[in-house]
């Protein structure tokens, strides 16, 4: 089976002379830095004479020193990041490892490790390091994802630091990882109808804790992906019963969660059954996105903003802050930056010359795309409160760092785009 990376390696060899020459993507580096403005702006205004512009400050500094990894990793020679893969990615789950051992737990989770000074999530270090190290694996010569017996390297270099991130537990983080493995099997040309089992499955599960009903309609959707895309009736009939199977099983495995487990389930299907516990924030989130209008009240003139309605709104919630601000103009224009940085790392990974970086490039596109889908989707109720960060926007030294990082990594493959290495296919 050819990759998708292999159909847009034969358009690039093809067309070698029509490629830009040019060495920097000021498209991405124009969008990445209007993304930090726009967060350092949000984050000044939810911590606005609130004792809180420590805040502030440490987004301003990091993002100094993000600038300065994603300058030094995109002038980095394009072997290093092949080359070092595997070491790097040691080294992340090693500290997966520590901060299970010796991590400080905030809000119930021990995800952050602290070595001298310096406070930081070793799962966001995690992200780049497994893309790292699956790439590699995936872009290694004689691999071919259609076959089930190379799915087994990638898949086991996701499977260890998402079950240590389970074990923190950080199920946010977590589910990153595995929509990231999902992304790369993807690009990689991985069987569709593996693809559409990860995929379908899990929406079997929360379409079973909605009603039965549900899960008819969603596994006969689920199911139908194989039959329109490959014409295999037999193998959409055979996930049809398996989807039906695991959406009715998931009601008994709901009696078994813990209360809180339980808890977070009811308040992402009903926020307004506990509008004043765990459903207050998404309540709060929705009026503010919703009352900012066309053009917004104004900067510093949020009222839910001001007045401290959404707890920790320069995290989770920073989305609502340029939308109750600056109304539906602000959220478009956030929503539409997100949208022209991932747009870009999948126009850089169809342009590069080797598998290694289009499926560097592809994946941090993925990473980027369901970062900013599920941060929204808490925001406006669609999603549930899982602790993921809006890229560039939401305050968090670790989580910038690592983004502006990922960016340095796609500008590196653009800089070596016309440099068919034929190594790594």
């Amino acid at each position: 089976m050819q990759s998708i990376y292999d159909d847009f390696t034969e358009e690039f060899v093809a067309s070698g002379s029509k490629q830009s020459n040019a060495m920097l993507d000021w498209v991405l580096i124009l969008v990445t830095t209007l993304l930090f403005a726009m967060g350092l702006i949000s984050i000044y205004s939810a911590t606005y004479d609130a004792g809180m512009s420590e805040y502030f400050t440490k987004q301003l500094l990091f993002g100094i020193v993000g600038g300065g990894v994603m300058v030094a990793i995109m002038f980095m020679p394009e072997r290093w990041l092949f080359d070092y893969a595997y070491i790097i990615y040691g080294i992340a789950m090693l500290l997966l490892i520590a901060v299970i051992v010796i991590g400080k737990t905030v809000y119930g989770s021990k995800s952050w490790l602290t070595i001298g000074p310096i406070t930081f999530q070793p799962s966001e270090f995690g992200k780049i390091a497994t893309l790292l190290a699956v790439a590699r694996s995936i872009s290694s010569r004689g691999r071919d994802l259609s076959n089930w017996s190379d799915l087994i390297m990638p898949i086991m270099l996701f499977a260890i630091p998402i079950g240590l991130i389970m074990l923190e537990p950080d199920f946010g983080s977590a589910s990153v990882y595995g929509v990231m493995l999902l992304g790369m099997m993807f690009w990689g040309g991985a069987s569709i109808n593996l693809i559409t089992f990860l995929v379908g499955a899990p929406i079997a599960v929360i379409m079973g804790f909605i009603g039965r009903e549900w899960v008819f309609v969603s596994s006969i959707i689920s199911a139908s992906v194989p039959m329109f895309l490959k014409r295999d009736l037999m193998k959409a009939l055979a996930m049809l019963l398996v989807f039906i199977a695991i959406g009715f099983s998931s009601r008994y495995v709901y009696g078994v969660l813990k209360p809180h487990q339980q808890s977070r389930i009811q308040t992402f299907l009903n926020p307004d059954n506990d509008p004043r516990g765990r459903g207050y924030h998404v309540i709060q989130s929705i009026m503010a996105v919703g009352s900012g209008g066309v053009t917004g009240k104004g900067f510093l003139h949020g009222s839910q903003t001001q007045l401290r309605y959404i707890p920790k709104q320069w995290t989770d919630f920073i989305f609502c802050v340029p939308t109750e601000e600056f109304g539906f103009v602000g959220g478009v224009l956030v929503i539409g930056l997100l949208a022209i940085l991932i747009m870009q790392c999948i126009g850089i990974a169809r342009q590069s010359g080797n598998a290694f970086g289009s499926m560097l490039s592809a994946s941090v596109g993925i990473f980027f795309f369901y970062h900013a889908t599920v941060n929204i989707g808490m925001a406006i109720g669609a999603f549930p409160v899982m602790g993921i960060p809006l890229p560039f926007l939401s305050a968090g030294g670790s989580a910038l760092v690592m983004n502006m990082a990922s960016v340095g990594i796609v500008l590196n493959v653009y800089r070596n785009r016309r440099k068919v290495d034929r190594k790594y296919v």
